[in-house]
């Protein structure tokens, strides 16, 4: 069973950096398009950045040039470094692990940007 671990989480001020980190195990990692989503209160999970295997990148428009994805094959993780964080960032952010047969989820860590 595909496990995915997320953390890094936590309050930050508007303005400001925060990283997230998704270790990943019991997958052949390389085989999968990696994922970070994220959930607003009352809103539904959208897409915020995809990584594939060769390191195509892929963001949603409200965080491109803020944002910036990023895996390493060899270590099984994936990578969300958010900087100019804003209030409309709050949200719990999940990794995900994607291919034709299979997609999996972390359990989410919650990031909150707030003064």
């Amino acid at each position: 069973q595909v496990q995915l671990v997320e953390s890094g989480g936590g309050l930050v001020q508007p303005g400001g950096s925060l990283g997230l980190s998704c270790a990943a195990s019991r997958i052949t990692f390389s085989r999968y398009v990696m994922g970070w989503f994220r959930q607003a209160p009352g809103k539904q999970r959208e897409l915020v950045a995809t990584v594939t295997s060769d390191g195509t990148t892929n963001y949603a428009d409200s965080v491109k040039g803020r944002f910036t994805i990023s895996r390493d094959n060899g270590k099984n993780t994936v990578n969300l470094q958010m900087t100019s964080l804003k209030p409309e960032d709050t949200a719990v952010y999940y990794c995900n692990a994607h291919s034709t047969w299979l997609d999996a989820w972390g359990q989410g860590t919650r990031v909150t940007v707030s003064s």
